[in-house]
């Protein structure tokens, strides 16, 4: 008898865009069509519409749309006078928008070390990282916390940090928003947070969009302004440097559409997390989600023995299911970076997880059977 079973190697999508638009199907067509009959393209109803349903989202009192995710974060920064001298904390373990912004307003990224199992940034290595910064005769001024892979950072600890060293908090939630921490989803903690709405982030737009949340009544103005080239009273007065960082109309549309979906596209992401966390734990190093902490699993990251990741990215490959890694070079090894301070020791736990991480597919549209598929092709690879 035949016992042979034949693998299927169809490719896998590794977020499934197509799939959300069929599922929302003429729903988008109608928000962008408003857009193009009323052709209020920048700042048109939809933007404030959309900051509205964002802030009730998050539990904040405002919530501002921008750009990009990157725009949201130099934004705060260029409201709040970071400058020259100034030292902003960094995790080292995320992508570069997150201390990209930083140089952009004179000031100092310090880097700091992350915690192995949830990769979020470590605060007892933010406490060496600030002792650095002022031996280094720097003035702490900002730390910004990443809600990485979808799981809200360490908040508990974090918070007390900033308020005893005089920090702002800019929760960067670019992986996290959705997330919770304590019951308070993210945009609601801290001083200040930017979003990202990229395409492959949980909650995406068909472009490029971002949001600053914040319940600082006194902030939003100086926010918006910076938004507008630094505006005054109108566009043709300016009263700071400032940007162009406004989130266009269609976006906002689209927006509007998918968030009314995005709870329960987080239930399904987290449905699919759980799966294959009981299927997997067993052969490899599985994402663990703090016991305070939601996750809406912008990845699903697994860490293998370093040298085994490029051999299950190849064979997964040959069998149509796609993998990515982030990030494989930490912020503080990076030729743009590597000249900036670190919280010390290499911050190892950062420089072990650039070798060890891969993520698999993972998004709301990701069906059972095509979980069995990705579990039963990660577990011949590991098994062989």
């Amino acid at each position: 008898m035949n016992t042979h079973v034949k693998i299927e190697t169809a490719p896998i999508p590794f977020i499934d865009v197509a799939a959300q638009r069929a599922r929302l199907g003429t729903r988008i067509d109608e928000a962008v069509t408003r857009v193009l009959n009323h052709c209020r393209f920048v700042n048109g109803p939809e933007v404030a519409e959309l900051e509205t349903k964002l802030a009730a989202f998050a539990g904040a009192k405002h919530a501002i749309a921008c750009a990009s995710g990157t725009d949201a974060l130099a934004m705060l920064l260029m409201a709040w006078g970071v400058k020259a001298g100034d030292a902003v904390f960094c995790p080292s373990f995320t992508f570069c928008a997150t201390a990209e912004v930083v140089p952009w307003v004179g000031a100092t990224p310090v880097f700091v070390d992350v915690k192995a199992d949830t990769f979020n940034m470590d605060p007892a290595s933010l406490e060496a990282a600030i002792a650095v910064a002022k031996r280094q005769g720097l003035t702490p001024k900002v730390v910004i916390p990443v809600d990485l892979f979808g799981q809200a950072a360490d908040y508990d600890a974090i918070l007390p940090i900033a308020k005893a060293h005089g920090l702002k908090v800019l929760c960067d939630t670019a992986q996290g928003f959705g997330a919770t921490w304590n019951g308070k989803r993210t945009g609601s903690i801290g001083d200040a947070t930017a979003t990202s709405f990229f395409p492959a982030k949980p909650l995406g737009c068909y472009g490029d969009g971002g949001a600053v949340f914040t319940d600082d009544d006194d902030l939003v103005p100086v926010l918006k302004s910076v938004r507008e080239h630094g505006q005054g009273v109108d566009k043709y007065q300016n009263v700071r440097i400032g940007m162009t960082g406004r989130l266009d109309t269609i976006q906002a549309a689209v927006l509007i559409e998918k968030l009314a979906i995005f709870a329960d596209e987080t239930a399904a992401r987290d449905a699919a997390a759980k799966r294959y966390n009981a299927a997997l734990a067993d052969l490899c190093i599985v994402p663990v989600v703090d016991s305070r902490a939601t996750s809406v699993w912008a990845q699903y990251t697994i860490r293998l023995p370093a040298g085994r990741r490029d051999a299950l990215a190849s064979a997964l490959q040959k069998e149509g299911v796609p993998t990515a890694v982030y990030y494989r070079i930490p912020m503080h090894r990076q030729p743009a970076y590597a000249q900036y301070p670190s919280a010390g020791n290499g911050l190892p736990v950062c420089e072990q997880l650039a070798e060890e991480v891969i993520s698999l597919p993972i998004h709301a549209y990701l069906d059972e059977a095509t979980q069995d598929r990705v579990i039963a092709a990660v577990r011949r690879a590991l098994t062989a």
